[in-house]
């Protein structure tokens, strides 16, 4: 089996990798099966032999392939051997650096122009719970084996009273910290987020308006609804869990009731998490939703001030025109037509009543 797939042993408050995998499950603790979704479609008849030699169910051909699709919504099905979760994560993705060239080199090409929301990445991460085993299949570049690999390492022997220091007691209960930590991994990003979105708007306002701001704020905005429809997806799919969890068969020990307690009070933390993150989703949505309406207001206010303009222009030389085109009809007994000031005295007339039509355009504030 490829190294790739890695196997940790866990049990009470130790946590160890294993060097090969098992010939059968330890009779303590349980088996964490970690890799990565490339690993995992190479070494899947060895994945499928140790699953059928440790529980004796190995994964149906149907949740083979919604593990193998990376683009999978976040969705829950179960069967009367594990119970299968793919939850699409929200994790930060590369952010676009502006390259500053250094003092007497060439400047370096730019790194194209992302949108705030390109910091998010939504990739899927599948989840097979057995009751002593848990598979978990990940992208190439996914954080969260590696993260919790090490923080499961470091807390081996510890006894801290915190509850989120100790070590996982069950393979759901591993699985519902992974999803919860996937999903703080937006709530730790939500202000950055915002920050650049807010930054983005003010610079296209500050702008004029320019189009490619407006192109970025509009894929944005887009970006946000599928962003929304990703958290959606992820609440059902908790929720459909949670349901699960109260048909499973009632426990006669008061150590099994404690740890299927924990596991319902766990479960309601990450669903109200999810609901956190949609709201602020929303909140960014209807902010980038308000920033096109101000855009579009501003284009029409920007319009009205063209026409009124231009109204009020029209309004002064109107009467100007209408002088102009009374002294220019040809007869011979027009007032002033012969005297050596009439012209004076016309254009005097025209100069008055622009300057007034103008003062009092000016005063109405019909011109700025």
């Amino acid at each position: 089996m490829s190294q790739s797939v890695r196997v940790f042993h866990i049990f009470g408050d130790q946590f160890e990798e294993l060097k090969a995998q098992p010939e059968e499950i330890p009779k303590e603790g349980y088996l964490w099966v970690a890799t990565t979704r490339v690993e995992f479609e190479n070494s899947l008849a060895d994945v499928q032999n140790f699953l059928q030699r440790w529980t004796g169910a190995p994964l149906f051909d149907l949740h083979v392939v919604d593990l193998l699709n990376p683009q999978l919504p976040s969705t829950y099905d179960y069967t009367s051997a594990y119970d299968l979760l793919v939850f699409r994560r929200l994790a930060a993705g590369m952010v676009a650096e502006i390259a500053v060239p250094a003092e007497g080199h060439a400047p370096r090409p730019a790194a194209p122009e992302r949108t705030p929301i390109e910091m998010i990445d939504t990739s899927a991460v599948g989840f097979a719970v057995y009751d002593r085993v848990l598979l978990t299949v990940h992208p190439g570049d996914c954080q969260v084996r590696e993260f919790f690999a090490q923080r499961l390492k470091n807390q081996t022997g510890s006894f801290e009273g915190r509850a989120s220091a100790r070590m996982p007691n069950s393979p759901a209960d591993l699985m519902l910290r992974m999803v919860n930590y996937m999903v703080d991994s937006f709530l730790e990003l939500r202000r950055l987020l915002g920050k650049r979105l807010e930054d983005l708007q003010q610079q296209i306002f500050d702008g004029g308006g320019q189009a490619g701001g407006w192109r970025l704020l509009l894929v944005s905005r887009n970006a946000l609804h599928l962003l929304e429809d990703t958290c959606e997806d992820q609440r059902a799919a908790i929720v459909e869990w949670i349901d699960a969890l109260e048909e499973w068969p009632a426990e006669k020990e008061a150590s099994a009731r404690r740890e299927r307690e924990q596991l319902r009070v766990r479960s309601r933390d990450v669903l109200e998490h999810i609901e956190r993150v949609l709201s602020h989703v929303r909140r960014l949505e209807s902010s980038s939703e308000t920033a096109v309406q101000m855009h579009f207001s501003e284009q029409s206010n920007r319009t009205n001030n063209i026409m009124r303009t231009l109204t009020v222009l029209t309004a002064i030389f109107m009467p100007l025109n209408l002088v102009t085109g009374f002294f220019g009809m040809n007869f011979e007994g027009l007032p002033l037509i012969h005297s050596r000031v009439g012209f004076w005295v016309t254009f005097l007339i025209m100069l008055v009543i622009g300057t007034g039509l103008s003062a009092y355009f000016w005063r109405k504030r019909y011109l700025r």
